[in-house]
């Protein structure tokens, strides 16, 4: 029976559903960046007992992984058969506090923690600034040398290789272009720029991790009608079906 994590979003944990196939064995880290995943935990960071400001349960607990540094030993811990990354949550930007970095997420935006004394001095690294790929870049050879030092070097690596999608079909099956798009409300973004982004990401990774096994689909196209709602990376079901398949030939 595979074990298989997720180290990435919503993409490919949606995988599962479309086929109609049970998650069984799963798990899901989301909401984080590689240089988030390599820095040491926020100091004084306090999370709340519940779920604040209407987040649901795993959001929150993404949240608080990606603050006090949990997913890593979460990783080793779950014994992982398969490792699938993808890189469609390396869309938000990094926030330098205190000697360490998060990732800002909508999650953490309406947590209410960026309120809170360890968070208060917090600044931010654009996405697309040269300095965060340079953070991205040397975390990408740190999780590759982690994987070769602990039982995850017995996983198998599977780098999902995804891309936004620039058109999107209506409910009477028309293809239109995407043109405002933003990473959450009043927060643009720039599709072809975020794509060459991943494309640096994608190769780079592949290169520092030997061994990965590649899959992709022939094209991106978003739905209007997917569960959650119009986005250029909530795609139309064939989208996942071929991913599915090229999982299932590896085992997963």
């Amino acid at each position: 029976m595979p074990r298989v994590a997720v180290v990435g979003s919503c993409i490919t944990r949606d995988l599962w559903p479309v086929p109609g196939e049970r998650v069984e064995g799963l798990l899901y880290i989301s909401r984080t960046s590689l240089p988030s995943l390599f820095a040491p935990p926020v100091a004084g960071f306090e999370p709340a007992p519940a779920p604040p400001n209407g987040l649901g349960r795993h959001q929150h607990e993404a949240v608080v992984s990606d603050l006090a540094k949990r997913a890593l030993a979460a990783l080793v811990a779950h014994r992982p058969t398969h490792i699938i990354f993808d890189f469609i949550d390396e869309r938000f930007d990094l926030l330098s506090v205190a000697g360490t970095f998060a990732t800002h997420s909508w999650e953490l935006e309406v947590s209410g923690y960026l309120d809170q004394p360890a968070l208060q001095s917090a600044r931010a690294i654009p996405r697309l600034s040269d300095a965060c790929e340079r953070l991205w870049l040397r975390a990408a050879g740190e999780l590759s040398a982690f994987l070769r030092a602990t039982p995850l070097r017995d996983a198998v690596l599977v780098l999902h290789e995804a891309r936004w999608a620039e058109t999107w079909v209506d409910a009477e099956g028309a293809r239109r272009p995407f043109e405002d798009v933003e990473i959450w409300s009043g927060r643009p973004a720039d599709i072809a720029a975020h794509n060459a982004m991943l494309a640096r990401y994608q190769e780079a990774f592949r290169a520092a991790t030997p061994g990965v096994v590649r899959v992709r689909a022939q094209s991106h196209v978003a739905d209007a009608g997917h569960r959650w709602g119009l986005s250029p990376f909530h795609y139309v079901d064939g989208y996942y079906r071929e991913i599915w398949d090229q999982l299932r030939a590896l085992g997963a």
